[in-house]
């Protein structure tokens, strides 16, 4: 579970929408920061927070798909969900081609952004328990020895024992040997986990070089 609350960031230059966004996320129980622009938004958000972004779309300056790229520069996992008044079409394609969770016309309609919200807020948590992973991953990873990542590829790509041995041009006795440390140092005690680790992960290739 998430040790912080998850907050709805709130980015649009009318005031009276933000301020009426703001109520209604806050009679949803929901935590909620707002801002009037794209610039304010990247100064002062919290970039290890989880959450999600309502965004406008046109906004003087920074306007929403802009936010959007530097967002994704950044690799930001905050899902957003943007909100025009013109309905452009082209521009909910480019906003959806980029990641966008959803895309909500003016006046959006209250229960929709609700509902919007939570799925943009699910889709938070599992993109950070994925990074979560592939962090966790990483750092095993780097406390293997060369010939334990050699070994780790092999066990992967599914060899067996004598299998790796062969390749390696060793015996099986030292495959079992390497085998055993390198899954305790990815922290798994059968090659099923250390495969759906992977997996979980993103890991496909583990090179080792």
């Amino acid at each position: 579970m998430e040790a912080r609350a998850p907050t709805v960031y709130v980015v649009d230059d009318d005031p009276d929408l933000l301020r009426a966004l703001e109520r209604l996320l806050q009679s949803a129980a929901l935590n909620v920061a707002t801002f009037s622009s794209a610039h304010d938004f990247l100064d002062q958000y919290d970039r290890n927070a989880p959450g999600c972004l309502v965004l406008d779309l046109a906004m003087p300056g920074l306007g929403g798909l802009e936010l959007q790229r530097t967002l994704e520069r950044q690799e930001n996992l905050l899902p957003i969900i943007f909100l025009t008044g013109r309905g452009d079409i082209a521009l909910s394609v480019e906003a959806m081609k980029h990641g966008a969770a959803d895309f909500l016309t003016k006046p959006v309609d209250d229960t929709a952004l609700i509902s919007a919200i939570h799925a943009a807020l699910a889709k938070n948590r599992a993109r950070r328990s994925m990074s979560a992973e592939r962090e966790r991953v990483t750092r095993c990873l780097a406390t293997l020895t060369e010939r334990e990542r050699q070994v780790l590829e092999l066990v992967v790509a599914g060899k067996l024992n004598k299998q790796i041995a062969d390749e390696l041009g060793t015996v099986e006795k030292t495959v079992k040997f390497h085998r055993g440390n390198l899954m305790r140092k990815m922290g798994v005690r059968v090659v099923a986990d250390l495969v759906k680790m992977a997996e979980r992960a993103g890991v496909g290739r583990i090179s080792s070089t």
